[in-house]
C-alpha cells in the first residue's frame, strides 16, 4: 500500500489523486482532519495518531510539513520518520527543496530530515523540488509597491533570476517514482528509485524585469521593475500580517535572489517526466489574471 500524506494540501492532493488513477494499485491519503474512514487521520502535532494511520504502509509518500518555526517542522518530521520505522514501512519518499536553495532559511528543517531518513532502517528517495512557478506571484505581491496607476513594480530581486517549477510536473514525479516503488516491492525487488536524490529544479528562470512584462501584459498598461533594498523589503512585508518567521524566510528568499543564487544549472526534471515541463510563464500569467496584482495571497511565497 502507498499512503501520501498531507492530501489536504496542494501538492499531497495532486499526488493522491494522480496515484488513485493508477490500476493495481492500493493508494491511501492522509490528512490531520482525516475521519479514518475515507481519509487517514496523520496529524504530525499528535504522534498517537501515527501508528495507526501507518498501518500496512509499503510505500509513505511523506510531504514536508512546513509552515511553522523551525523547531515544530523538525518535531513533525522526526515523529512521523520514527513512527514510520516501527511501523516496518519498507521505503519513504520524501518531498524537500532543491539543492538551488540551500543557503535559503527554509532548507535546515529539508536537510536535517534528509539527515533523519538517511539512518532510517528503510529505503529513501529524495525528490528535492523547485519552487513553483506561483512563488513569483507571491513575491511580487509581498514586496511590490507598483499599481497600473504607477506603472512600477519594485521589489527586492535585484538582477536575479529564480527557477521555477510547475506544482503540476512535481506531482507527477513524485506519483511516477511511488508507483514503480510499490511495484518494485510487490514483484520482491528492491526500488530503483531507492538512495536517490532527485534535483527537480525549474528550467525556466524569471526576474523581476520578467514579472514587470507579465503585469504589464495582464493590467494592461506599462509597468516597469524597481529594485529596492532588503532594509526596505523588510518594513513592506513587516505591515500585511506575516507571521515573524515568514518574514525571515521571505527575506532570505529575496537575498539569495538577488545574490543570483536561486537559478539552477541542472535538473533531473527531463529524466522523470514522460514530455517536456509546462511552460511557466504561462502559469504564472494565469496566477496573475486570477488572483489579481493588488489581492493575491502572500502564501503562494512560501
Amino acid at each position: 500500500m502507498i499512503l501520501v500524506t498531507g492530501i489536504s494540501g496542494a501538492l499531497g492532493s495532486l499526488v493522491h489523486q494522480g496515484l488513485s488513477t493508477l490500476d493495481g494499485l492500493t493508494v491511501a491519503g492522509g490528512s490531520r482532519s482525516g475521519d479514518d474512514t475515507t481519509t487517514r487521520r496523520i496529524d504530525f502535532d499528535d504522534p498517537a495518531t501515527l501508528p495507526a494511520g501507518l498501518r500496512d504502509v509499503d510505500v509513505l509518500v511523506l510531504i514536508s510539513a512546513g509552515y511553522a518555526e523551525d523547531d515544530v517542522v523538525l518535531a513533525r518530521h522526526g515523529a512521523v520518520i520514527d513512527a514510520a520505522a516501527a511501523a516496518g514501512v519498507r521505503h519513504v519518499i520524501y518531498t524537500s527543496l532543491a539543492g538551488s536553495g540551500d543557503l535559503m532559511t527554509i532548507a535546515l528543517p529539508h536537510r536535517w530530515t534528509e539527515k533523519r531518513l538517511a539512518a532510517a532502517p528503510f529505503d529513501v528517495t529524495i525528490l528535492r523540488n523547485g519552487l513553483y512557478a506561483e512563488v513569483p506571484v507571491g513575491l511580487a505581491v509581498a514586496g511590490a509597491v507598483a499599481s497600473a496607476e504607477s506603472g512600477v513594480f519594485a521589489a527586492a530581486f535585484g538582477t536575479g533570476r529564480i527557477s521555477v517549477v510547475a506544482r503540476e510536473d512535481l506531482a507527477e514525479v513524485a506519483v511516477r517514482v511511488a508507483a514503480e516503488t510499490e511495484r518494485d516491492l510487490t514483484a520482491g525487488r528492491r526500488s530503483r528509485h531507492a538512495d536517490k536524490v532527485y534535483e527537480l529544479e525549474g528550467v525556466t528562470a524569471v526576474g523581476g524585469a520578467d514579472i514587470a512584462e507579465i503585469l504589464n501584459e495582464s493590467l494592461g498598461s506599462p509597468v516597469r521593475y524597481v529594485p529596492v533594498s532588503l532594509e526596505d523589503m523588510r518594513d513592506m512585508l513587516q505591515g500585511i500580517g506575516l507571521e515573524p518567521y515568514q518574514i525571515t524566510h521571505t527575506l532570505s528568499l529575496f537575498a539569495n535572489l538577488g545574490a543570483g543564487l536561486l537559478e539552477a544549472s541542472k535538473s533531473d526534471l527531463h529524466d522523470l517526466l514522460p514530455r517536456a515541463p509546462r511552460d511557466v510563464r504561462e502559469l504564472i500569467t494565469d496566477a496573475v489574471r486570477t488572483v489579481g496584482y493588488q489581492s493575491a495571497s502572500v502564501n503562494a511565497a512560501r
